[in-house]
């Protein structure tokens, strides 16, 4: 690995992609690629359903029009440079864009917690609330649900550029990640980061913490509710509209768990193990939510069919 000299500006950084992993990573960059394509189509399939029919201009489908807005954001702030580095070793990043790139990666990352969370309260409605369902998600109350959910992810991750800019980096500018990640950055100065390490800990309390209790209770009071139900096809239906949801909440905390508590609690060394779950969250998600949605939900099949193929859809 190369290491920048001491003393240099900070106009630049260098990502390394995988440590470890250099040598092989021309390889990964073909499947990488091919799931960014498949995102990319996937999300804007589902999206433009959604916008054009009528029918699903409903509060489950515009939540779930945030949650696939976000991942678009998300990924593409960060898969067109991995390839890059992976395929043309195009490793260098802007000072300035370093910044960028952190602020939008997680800030959009909080925005998609706070989406999750929604939803969450959106299913709760539906199950234990369904006769007022439509007066509690009015679509004013939509509208200010999205604008909150952007302030906190702005609001929330705002300092980080900041706390990293009054850094000094005296020493290597090599980033050993993907991505310009708040506290790999961070851990390159030759100063004390413990402001940068608290400040991260209580913004994932704060989102993370907060939201995954939210979600708890919110299915617990589901899990009663769905049980008091009298007969078993209530019961399945009620679940039904439940697990596509559980599924989407499990593949986007799971692998973020993993990579906060490996990135502030793994030693001080960087491995290839914690550059990769930091990556999963950030990759699988936005191919896979679209995809899962689009297979359990039946009223997106078929919009979807017919928004393609509507010679085959018998109205």
């Amino acid at each position: 690995m190369t290491h920048i000299g001491t003393n240099l500006s900070t106009s630049h950084f260098f990502l390394v992609g995988i440590p470890g992993l250099e040598d092989v990573q021309v390889w990964i960059s073909f499947p990488l690629c091919l799931i960014y394509i498949i995102a990319l189509l996937a999300i804007s399939c589902v999206l433009l359903t959604i916008k054009t029919e009528e029918s699903l201009h409903q509060p489950m489908y515009l939540f779930l029009s945030m949650l696939l807005f976000v991942d678009l954001i998300k990924s593409s702030s960060t898969i067109p440079k991995m390839i890059m580095i992976f395929l043309f070793n195009l490793r260098e990043i802007s000072f300035e864009g370093c910044l960028a790139q952190m602020f939008f990666i997680h800030s959009f990352s909080v925005m998609g917690s706070s989406v999750l969370l929604v939803m969450a309260f959106d299913r709760y409605v539906a199950v234990c609330q369904p006769l007022r369902y439509s007066t509690i998600l009015t679509n004013t109350l939509i509208i200010k649900i999205g604008i909150m959910v952007a302030i906190r992810g702005i609001l929330l991750i705002f300092p980080h550029p900041f706390l990293v800019r009054r850094l000094p980096f005296c020493r290597s500018h090599v980033i050993e990640h993907t991505y310009c990640e708040h506290i790999a950055v961070a851990k390159l100065s030759c100063a004390s980061i413990k402001i940068n390490i608290m400040y991260g800990l209580i913004v994932a309390l704060l989102v993370v913490g907060v939201d995954i209790i939210c979600i708890s209770v919110s299915y617990s009071l589901i899990v009663t509710a769905v049980l008091k139900l009298p007969s078993r096809e209530a019961r399945h239906k009620a679940w039904s509209t439940c697990v596509t949801h559980v599924c989407v909440i499990l593949l986007a905390y799971i692998p973020a768990l993993f990579s906060f508590i490996y990135q502030r609690f793994g030693g001080h060394k960087t491995t290839s193990t914690q550059i990769i779950l930091s990556n999963l969250y950030l990759i699988f998600p936005p191919m896979l939510n679209p995809i899962i949605y689009g297979i359990k939900t039946k009223e997106i099949q078929r919009n979807i069919l017919k928004l393609f193929c509507p010679q085959n859809i018998k109205y």
